[in-house]
């Protein structure tokens, strides 16, 4: 009986759980986040206003337009693609938030027939 008692505390105090989801305070600022190429851990800066995302990597520049779903989506797509590959537009959700970073996850905005759906996650973290 004892046991049934601990199991429904910890239901009803996990059930009510909810993801921290702050996502207004992420829309605009500077941030960095960090991802692996090869093997090697690198970090990468971008800057994001209203309409527009700056990413800064390698001593490149590339800017994207944004285009907010709801406070926590928004689709990037490239302002001067170089390929036909970059002409893909990136979907982008916010999982969840903390004080100064979210973690979030992105794909294609179509789905490609015939090709598996591949979704990345990663974490960003403010710095202004």
């Amino acid at each position: 009986m004892r046991y049934f008692g601990i199991m429904f505390l910890f239901i009803a105090a996990t059930a009510c759980y909810e993801v921290e989801r702050n996502c207004s305070d992420f829309k605009t600022g500077k941030f960095e986040f960090k991802y692996a190429i090869d093997g090697v851990e690198k970090t990468g800066h971008f800057q994001r206003t209203e309409k527009y995302n700056i990413d800064f990597f390698e001593g490149k520049v590339d800017s994207a337009s944004v285009r907010w779903i709801n406070d926590c989506e928004f689709i990037l797509t490239k302002l001067n693609p170089r390929s036909n590959a970059e002409k893909e537009a990136i979907h982008m959700k916010i999982l969840s938030t903390s004080d100064n970073s979210y973690t979030f996850e992105y794909k294609l905005a179509v789905k490609q027939p015939n090709k598996p759906l591949r979704v990345e996650k990663g974490v960003a973290t403010k710095i202004d």
